[in-house]
C-alpha cells in the first residue's frame, strides 16, 4: 500500500509539475508583451480610466513589494519610451507618461497605501454585491450560486469595481479643481 501511495504522490507532483510550468509559460508570454503591445494596451478605448489605477498601467498586484513595483516599472519604462519608438511617438511618449505616474504615485509610501485602500474598498464592495445577490435569490428560492463564486468571475468584479472607483476619485479631483480654479478667477475679480 506504500508503493501504490508512493506512486500516486509521484503522479500528482508531476501533474502538479506540469501545471505550474503551463502556468509559468503563459505568465512570461503575458509579461513580455512586445513594445507595441505595451503602447496598444495603454491606449485601448477606455484607457483614460483603466490608467488611473497604477496597478493596473504596471501590470502588477496590489500585494507586491516595492521592489517588484520598480522592476516592472523600469521594464515597461523601457518598453514604451519614445526613444524606443521613433515610428509612434506621440503615443509612446502618452504611453511612457502613463508609467511614470503610476510608479510615482506607488513609490510614495502614501500614494501606495492610498491605491491599496481604493483596492481593498473595491473587494469588499464586491463581497457585499454577492451578499445581495444571494440574499436575493434565497429569497426568490432559486439555488443561491452567483457567477462571482466562481475565482475568475470574482477577480474581474474585483476589476471593474476597482476601475469604477479610481474613475469616481479623478471625478472629484477635477471637479474640485475646477472649482477652486473658478473661486480663484472671482478672487481675482474682485
Amino acid at each position: 500500500m506504500a508503493s501504490g501511495e508512493s506512486s500516486k504522490s509521484a503522479e500528482s507532483e508531476s501533474a502538479f509539475n506540469l501545471f505550474y510550468t503551463e502556468v509559468k509559460a503563459i505568465e512570461q508570454v503575458d509579461s513580455v508583451l512586445t513594445s507595441k503591445q505595451q503602447i496598444d494596451r495603454l491606449h485601448r478605448p477606455g484607457s483614460t480610466y483603466f490608467n488611473l489605477n497604477p496597478f493596473e498601467v504596471l501590470q502588477i498586484d496590489p500585494d507586491c513589494t516595492m521592489a517588484d513595483v520598480k522592476k516592472k516599472y523600469r521594464q515597461l519604462s523601457i518598453l514604451v519610451h519614445p526613444d524606443k519608438n521613433p515610428a509612434d511617438p506621440d503615443r509612446s511618449q502618452k504611453s511612457f507618461e502613463a508609467v511614470n505616474k503610476a510608479y510615482k504615485t506607488l513609490e510614495n509610501e502614501e500614494g501606495y497605501k492610498r491605491c491599496k485602500e481604493i483596492v481593498e474598498e473595491a473587494k469588499t464592495r464586491t463581497e457585499d454585491m454577492m451578499k445581495q445577490k444571494r440574499k436575493q435569490l434565497k429569497k426568490e428560492g432559486k439555488p443561491i450560486i452567483i457567477p462571482e463564486d466562481d475565482t475568475e468571475q470574482y477577480k474581474h468584479a474585483v476589476y471593474v469595481q476597482t476601475c469604477k472607483l479610481f474613475a469616481d476619485l479623478e471625478r472629484l479631483r477635477q471637479e474640485r479643481e475646477a472649482k477652486d480654479m473658478h473661486e480663484r478667477k472671482n478672487f481675482s475679480w474682485n
